[in-house]
């Protein structure tokens, strides 16, 4: 709703109230309308202030409604109505003004913000444009090279950039309301015309040509597919070029377009995604996210590599004092020096005195022993982590949680070691550890809820995105990961290349492709996890490896380029060749073509024409096949999970919502019958057989992803 407040000195003040966030539903935006027409009848009125209550001014619109039947009144004229009105309006912006929320301070004549206040148009993280006017009313603010930076980016603006940029007319300390009151009340009856923005001209470069044709070559490489950033430049290429009423017309036409395409459907699922991982609940069904969780202000990382640095980072960040553990003095040297730097980096950034007193760094875990959560960030050896949480298990105080950032071993085994079994919890963080925001949070066997709720509360707190997951080889990222990698390489044997196996996945979206990530991560960093879980295949005399293992197909490829000392981008040479050892860019390798050639000889594989829709289908597929298995086993409790996973940890493209929601617009019939014809083809390759859960949906008519629940609950209830 919208309540009327008539304020002493001839001022209305109309506070839009829709808690927590004032979105634009259609009852607010009713009541907004019938407000701002009150004040124009009352003729003691003489101005008018906009807020918000709640120290909150409007979140943007109700995206619960984009599902339905919009109804009530439309934005646009309800913004036209204020701007075009004959007493002056003051929006009073508190806490945020984003999308319909800034669109509607954009057709006030006045704006004045708090210093702490943010404003944006992030209809683009949706699949949409600022359809309000957004798009042609920002640009007259502030120009066209920033509008194409805010609006195509969502970016949010704080308020003193806001100031500079024109976008608010003053920024203050002070209560706002009042200031805007007190504001409104000096410029009552000043003339309205130079204050509507929709009458100014668009300030353009000489050369806006050549700027937005930039632009979109940019934006189209950034984007990957994505449709919406490049409807925002040809919204504000209208802007710059055509009147106010035709500029809105193309902005309304490019949002007809967008408002229904898949791309749309599939970010707001992600945005609600993001919001359901948070109600964690146990993959068993139960509900354990009101747990308390356990209050930390200690935590202690041991190892400094890559991952140990990142997670220290993330922790002095949060305002968490860290204790950083190494094993020799070289070691930790290396790790202070690089921690020390990293976290000067980001006070400069922030513009805030480097936190260097939060951390303390040590070759003695002793100096654990008063710790609220100890992060194990050692590489991937069994042995090593079980050797640390014995130790930790005696060094730490009792209620201490012992946590191990460990990509795929078995939490169990690791907690089997220590006194404490029910306080060991996974947490698999992503590297850059203090860049990405995904944060699996694996629960052991005998894992305890308020563990599991002091790890997602940690998540939380380090700004990341927690996702609770079960206890398998790999947990889910990675587990789903494995039959994506083998599918390219059954593809190169079968005749492909990596150049073109990279292509298909990243037209699709992928940021990088398989070949390229694999020599960006090391082809060593897998060997080695390969061959202490005894799956690294011997060669034989002929030259020849095995190529099926325990009745499956098994391609030993990755393992023969390491032991040709290939190991990727650290080498420079693995999948593709590099001008040097570190190098960064990759080039077709004909020394791998030749080995290919003579591999497929010595196996008897001719090689084959493979077209890219088998590529795409066989790589994705495969992958998607193994979440339908993740969900069936309760590894993960819902398809949320796993598509929260995939795009904040691996690069999933955002516009195709994640794998298990790519598998609803594709529709699960169509993924069945794919999968049925490759395990037909290739019945030696277990993970193209589709999953029990997969069969189930279809037999059930396939329901919206958003049903799937009730489906897997039935038929976890038959395993």
């Amino acid at each position: 709703m919208a309540v009327y407040t008539r304020i002493p000195g001839s001022v209305a003040v109309i506070t839009l109230t829709n808690p927590p966030v004032n979105a634009l539903s259609s009852t607010v935006r009713k009541a907004i309308s019938q407000t701002v027409s009150r004040a124009g009848a009352d003729s003691e009125v003489k101005a008018v202030v906009l807020c918000g209550d709640n120290r909150m001014f409007c979140a943007g619109a109700d995206i619960r409604e984009f599902s339905g039947t919009m109804s009530g009144p439309a934005l646009v004229p309800l913004i036209d109505e204020i701007e075009g009105g004959e007493k002056p309006v003051v929006a009073a912006i508190e806490g945020v003004a984003l999308g319909g929320g800034l669109e509607l301070a954009l057709g006030c004549h006045y704006r004045i913000a708090h210093s702490e206040a943010r404003v944006g148009l992030p209809e683009v993280t949706l699949g949409l444009l600022p359809a309000a006017g957004g798009t042609q009313r920002l640009p007259r603010l502030t120009g066209i090279p920033a509008a194409l930076e805010l609006i195509t980016t969502g970016r949010h603006v704080s308020a003193p950039e806001a100031l500079k940029l024109g976008i608010v007319d003053k920024v203050t300390d002070g209560n706002v309301r009042e200031v805007a009151v007190e504001f409104a009340r000096s410029i009552a009856g000043h003339p309205l015309g130079p204050r509507r923005v929709s009458s100014w001209p668009v300030h353009c470069p000489p050369d806006l040509g050549r700027l937005l044709e930039e632009a979109l070559t940019r934006i189209r490489q950034s984007s990957r597919g994505a449709m919406a950033p490049v409807a925002c430049v040809q919204a504000l290429r209208a802007a710059a070029t055509l009147s106010f009423t035709q500029g809105m017309e193309m902005e309304k036409a490019l949002m007809a377009t967008l408002f229904n395409s898949g791309q749309a459907r599939a970010l707001q699922y992600l945005h609600f995604a993001q919001r359901a991982v948070g109600k964690w609940s146990m993959p068993s069904g139960a509900c354990w996210h009101n747990t308390k969780p356990r209050p930390f202000h200690k935590a202690g990382v041991i190892g400094l590599g890559t991952m140990g640095k990142g997670i220290a980072v993330s922790l002095i960040r949060a305002g968490i004092s860290v204790i950083a553990v190494e094993m020799g003095e070289k070691q930790l040297e290396v790790g202070r020096k690089a921690v020390n730097a990293m976290v000067e980096r980001n006070g400069r950034k922030l513009g805030k005195a480097p936190a260097l007193a939060l951390i303390d760094f040590t070759l003695n875990l002793q100096d654990l022993c008063d710790a609220d959560l100890v992060i194990e960030a050692v590489f991937e050896d069994m042995n090593l982590k079980k050797q640390i949480f014995r130790e930790l298990s005696s060094v730490c105080r009792p209620s201490a949680l012992l946590c191990s950032n460990t990509s795929g071993l078995d939490i169990d085994e690791i907690a089997s070691v220590t006194c404490r079994p029910e306080l060991v919890v996974g947490t698999h963080f992503f590297a850059p550890a203090h860049v990405m925001k995904l944060l699996e949070v694996v629960r052991g066997s005998r894992t305890s809820p308020v563990t599991v709720a002091t790890a997602m509360q940690l998540g939380k707190q380090l700004d990341k995105i927690g996702v609770l997951v079960g206890n398998c080889s790999g947990f889910v990222g990675n587990r789903m990961l494995r039959p994506y990698t083998e599918q390219a390489y059954f593809l190169l044997e079968e005749g492909a290349r990596p150049e073109q196996v990279d292509q298909v996945v990243e037209e699709f979206g992928f940021a990088m492709g398989i070949f390229k990530m694999s020599d960006l991560s090391g082809l060593d960093v897998g060997w080695r996890v390969r061959k202490e879980l005894g799956l690294t295949g011997l060669i034989l005399p002929s030259g020849a490896a095995p190529r099926i293992r325990s009745g499956h197909r098994y391609s030993p490829l990755p393992d023969i380029l390491c032991e040709k000392g290939r190991f990727g981008q650290k080498s420079g040479w693995g999948w593709y060749l590099y001008d040097k050892p570190g190098g960064r860019v990759a080039t077709p390798d004909p020394w791998l073509e030749t080995f290919l050639e003579e591999y497929r000889n010595i196996h008897g594989i001719r090689a084959r024409r493979i077209d890219p829709q088998e590529i795409l289908e066989r790589c994705l597929y495969s992958l998607i096949n193994e979440g339908f298995c993740i969900l069936e086993e309760g590894i993960a409790a819902m398809p949320e999970d796993i598509d929260a996973i995939y795009v904040f940890g691996y690069s999933w493209p955002r516009h195709r919502g994640g794998p298990m929601f790519y598998a609803s617009m594709v529709g699960l019939p169509r993924v069945l019958e794919k999968l049925e014809h490759y395990h037909q083809a290739h019945p030696d390759v277990p993970q193209l057989e589709p999953s029990g859960l997969l069969r189930k949906l279809v037999a059930s008519g396939s329901p919206p992803i958003q049903q799937w629940g009730q489906v897997i609950k039935k038929h976890r209830s038959h395993l």
